[in-house]
């Protein structure tokens, strides 16, 4: 019975976790500050940042979620001397992704519902993480799938957000090859051969940055810019997996082409 319970982490843990996290996002909510704008003039080159509550909110979050993962895994029984880092990486961005649509809805009653949907998604993830040290749970299998959908989501909840804000191009290229390198890197690495598929993760990375630099200025809704970079992520740590498995090239891409295809033809049409 206690090697049951050891596949599932501490209710209170969780619990004061989520918790904390979300405590930070309400702050956001409830506080009104002014705007700081950080700004540097170069000829030809004006750089403008604004700096909000929510800004720091939302780092501090993603700073105490990476802390509280590390509380939350360190003991699991099936850690032994292996780092905690694999399973800080995806609740640390999701913390991260989650803050920036609520720093968009802090003044629309939209905001609850962001709420509601970002405290899902971190209960989520804190468990299916914990879930995934241990190959050999009987959950395992669903936990890593869990994770796989929510990356992917997290990606478009983050596409979507930077475009619904009319972020420059100088601040979404990083952002997008950031959040997309890491995010693939992690779902190479639930594949359970414990490798770091560092080369892909960074041209996945350059591949959907591009893409998006490709798609700033072209009339695309939030929905279609998400569609659009979701896609090629989706597809390109696809082929990654499928070429690992030693399947022939020429079969290898077929999935992925099918995949990329619908995820664009979605974003024209919606």
């Amino acid at each position: 019975m206690q090697e049951n319970r050891s596949y599932w982490p501490s209710a209170d843990r969780v619990g004061v976790l989520t918790a904390s996290v979300l405590l930070a996002f309400a702050i956001t909510r409830l506080i009104q500050t002014p705007r700081l704008t950080l700004s540097l003039s170069l000829p030809g080159f004006y750089f403008a940042f604004p700096l909000t509550l929510g800004t720091f909110m939302t780092l501090a979050a993603a700073a105490l979620t990476a802390a509280g993962m590390f509380w939350l895994t360190h003991d699991h029984p099936a850690l032994g001397e292996k780092s905690p880092r694999e399973h800080i990486m995806l609740p640390t961005l999701t913390a991260f992704v989650i803050g920036a649509p609520l720093v968009l809805l802090a003044d629309s009653s939209a905001w609850w519902v962001g709420f509601a949907f970002g405290a899902a998604l971190l209960l989520s993830v804190f468990v299916a993480e914990y879930v995934t040290i241990n190959p050999s749970a009987p959950s395992y299998a669903f936990a890593r799938a869990g994770l796989t959908a929510l990356a992917y989501a997290l990606f478009f909840i983050l596409a979507a957000s930077l475009r619904f804000s009319g972020v420059r191009m100088f601040l979404l290229i990083p952002a997008i090859f950031i959040v997309a390198s890491l995010i693939s890197l992690r779902i190479l690495h639930l594949d359970g051969s414990d490798r770091w598929d560092f080369p892909w993760a960074f041209g996945i990375g350059i591949v959907c940055a591009q893409i998006g630099a490709g798609l700033h200025y072209w009339p695309l809704s939030p929905i279609q810019f998400g569609l659009a970079l979701t896609g090629p992520l989706y597809a390109l740590t696809m082929l990654s997996v499928s070429l690992a498995e030693n399947i022939p090239l020429r079969r290898a891409v077929v999935s992925p082409a099918i995949i990329l295809g619908a995820a664009w033809v979605s974003a024209l049409f919606l």
